[in-house]
């Protein structure tokens, strides 16, 4: 199956469409450069017909984006989020779809995830100043204007002209193996998928290329109910997209991707200028919002039995 957006000629020599499907972006809520009505008027004059704003641990960006998408009837907007979670300490991402915002206990538990990130976050800072690296607690929360995160670090660190570029910031400092790593707690990715799933929602491992022993995290969560895994990504080469279709087959697993878009404007966004650069064929997202709306209707009946 070939992606929706993946740019190749046609057999009449003419290029093939633009994608159609972004199910992985982020906004000013988390760590993207663009506030979500911004995001969303970008993506509105592309081809995109489905997308899918997943901030990571909230959906604080949602009402704005959801109330700027009502002026693009061709536009389909899907709640989302990005969980942060581990398993036997390799760090895994989860993309929830289709979830219910509203409740109340789920933010609560979001609430308590980003808190977890700040305290890391100012550790990471603190760790930097041993190095001799300084940069402003003060500063790195007014870049983050929401969820704070390293990527807001990264660009303190660039501001203060310690490093040219947030690439090089992850690569000497704030990556799995920089310097000035500090570990923050996270849910297991096992809570992190009954999480998703007892909010009526669809669950995807997010960028299986970072995730350490991927063959096991993915066997693990597919035995536990696994909705899918991103197969189509601007980073991903032909032999890796492979091994992420294989795993889908061998587990059931509907093929996600999208841009993982933050408008920062690097060589690892393939265009600047617009998300998308390659996406999962049209019919996933109604896939994921089959299998989303199976668990919504079970949740609705458990409660109704209580």
């Amino acid at each position: 199956m070939k992606a929706n957006g993946e740019i190749e000629q046609a057999a009449n020599g003419h290029p093939a469409p633009r994608p159609q499907v972004d199910l992985h972006l982020h906004t000013t809520a988390s760590d993207g450069r663009l506030a979500p009505s911004r995001l969303i008027d970008q993506v509105a004059g592309t081809a995109l017909k489905v997308v899918a704003i997943t901030d990571h641990d909230t959906t604080g960006g949602l009402a704005e984006a959801f109330a700027q998408a009502a002026r693009y009837p061709h536009l389909r907007l899907i709640p989302g989020i990005e969980l942060s979670a581990e398993s036997s300490g390799s760090e895994v991402h989860l993309l929830g779809y289709f979830i219910d915002i509203h409740d109340a206990d789920f933010q609560v538990r979001l609430a308590r995830m980003r808190e977890w990130r700040v305290d890391a976050a100012r550790r990471t800072v603190e760790k930097l100043a041993t190095l001799g690296v300084h940069v402003a607690w003060d500063r790195v929360q007014e870049l983050a204007n929401g969820v704070v995160g390293r990527p807001h670090v990264a660009r303190a660190m660039m501001e203060a002209g310690y490093i040219k570029s947030i690439q090089e910031a992850f690569e000497r400092y704030l990556g799995d193996n920089g310097v000035a790593r500090v570990p923050r707690e996270k849910l297991t990715a096992l809570d992190a998928l009954e999480l998703v799933h007892s909010l009526g929602g669809a669950a995807v491992v997010a960028h299986p290329r970072t995730v350490a022993e991927v063959d096991r995290v993915v066997a693990e969560l597919a035995q536990a109910g696994l909705d899918g895994i991103e197969v189509y990504a601007e980073k991903y080469m032909p032999d890796q997209r492979a091994q992420y279709h294989g795993m889908a087959r061998k587990h059931g697993l509907l093929e996600c991707g999208g841009s993982d878009y933050h408008a920062n404007g690097n060589e690892s966004e393939v265009i600047p200028g617009a998300p998308g650069a390659l996406g999962p064929p049209l019919e996933i997202p109604e896939q994921l919002e089959a299998r989303a709306r199976r668990r919504a209707e079970g949740r609705r009946e458990r409660k109704l039995s209580l």
